[in-house]
């Protein structure tokens, strides 16, 4: 697998946001074509739900890992973004037939035999991770690292921080000390929640903080992950919090979209929608004590130029529809794991 490895729409139907730079085609030598039974084990949410099946059978969880981002390149160039992207391998550098060459879309890989085909414009940038280690020095990362208080973003520096508790109040998310709150009543991202007290569901305290030279947030998000009584997996995406004047319905979902600034003649956007941070207590409306659960935030952004956006202009390029040139970067924390 490569491309995002969050999820994928064909395991997460309810999920809009989950077709996110999706690469399902293949292997890299283009001489396997993907098949669906593949999926489950090439995601990080079905790969987390998976854990939970198998700690049921084995006593012990396997796939009770956290979150990083990378990327896969072969241009010295570490972590390029959209406005810098330099290609996958050095036959893809910036030039004027990198994506279109004689009317054509540049095919990066192909197998006639297998009806597989990779377009070089479906490269994608990389993927950066954070750490949130108590100081910048190497033991610090690699504690950091072994407790899985990391996360993953696809290519943007937005802040984001997750803590799971019993006693979080609805007002711990707007106060400046958010951490020493989180760390004080709570665990932090990678961790498992303490054991519970009283009749109480699990809070989340969530903060996100928009990427100094980036782009607003469009929502934070909860994901949640469970075996329901029957021992099958299931899943669900809630809103936490969205900007502006949109509201999250009853269903735990704000439908309303944030909007798109991007002017594809520059290329550029603005952060006149959006918001410059985000962050609430959310309480699992759906809580059973008696079922194995795990948490993680996702964070949007609004809508920015893709690298091919950028590509289209410098170069003045005619493309067909077909070729995405705007993106959503978004972050990804290490998952929270409740246990009865």
């Amino acid at each position: 697998m490569k491309g995002d490895g969050e999820a994928h729409p064909m395991l997460s139907p309810d999920d809009e946001f989950a077709d996110f730079e999706t690469w399902d085609y293949g292997n890299p030598d283009a001489t396997e074509a993907k098949k669906p039974e593949m999926l489950q084990a090439e995601y990080a949410r079905s790969g987390l739900q998976n854990g939970l099946i198998l700690e049921e059978k084995l006593g012990v969880n396997p796939f009770k890992f956290g979150l990083v981002g990378a990327g896969d390149n072969h241009v010295a160039m570490p972590s390029p973004d959209n406005e810098s992207f330099f290609g996958k391998y050095a036959t893809y550098e910036p030039s004027a037939h990198r994506i279109i060459e004689d009317g054509k879309l540049h095919i990066a890989l192909e197998n006639k035999d297998l009806d597989l085909k990779l377009y070089s414009y479906e490269y994608i940038t990389s993927g950066l991770t954070a750490v949130w280690a108590t100081e910048n020095t190497r033991g610090a990362l690699f504690d950091a690292m072994e407790r899985r208080e990391t996360y993953a973003t696809t290519g943007t520096r937005i802040r984001v921080r997750l803590f799971g508790g019993w006693d979080f109040e609805k007002e711990d998310a707007h106060r400046r000390d958010l951490a020493l709150i989180g760390y004080t009543k709570g665990v932090p991202m990678g961790s498992d929640l303490l054991k519970r007290t009283g009749d109480k569901a699990p809070s989340f305290l969530v903060y996100a903080l928009r990427d100094a030279m980036g782009a607003n947030l469009d929502r934070v998000q909860i994901i949640k992950g469970w075996l329901d009584k029957d021992g099958e997996a299931q899943e669900r995406v809630y809103d936490v919090a969205v900007s502006g004047a949109r509201k999250i319905g009853p269903d735990g979902r704000c439908k309303e979209k944030v909007g798109d600034t991007v002017d594809l003649s520059i290329p550029s956007w603005t952060n006149t929608i959006g918001a410059p941070e985000l962050g609430d207590v959310w309480t699992d409306p759906d809580f059973d004590p008696a079922l194995k659960a795990f948490y993680y935030a996702r964070v949007i952004e609004i809508p920015t130029p893709r690298w091919t956006a950028y590509d289209k202009v410098k170069y003045q390029l005619e493309l067909p529809d077909e070729v995405p040139l705007k993106t959503t970067e978004r972050a990804y924390t290490s998952p929270i794991w409740y246990t009865p």
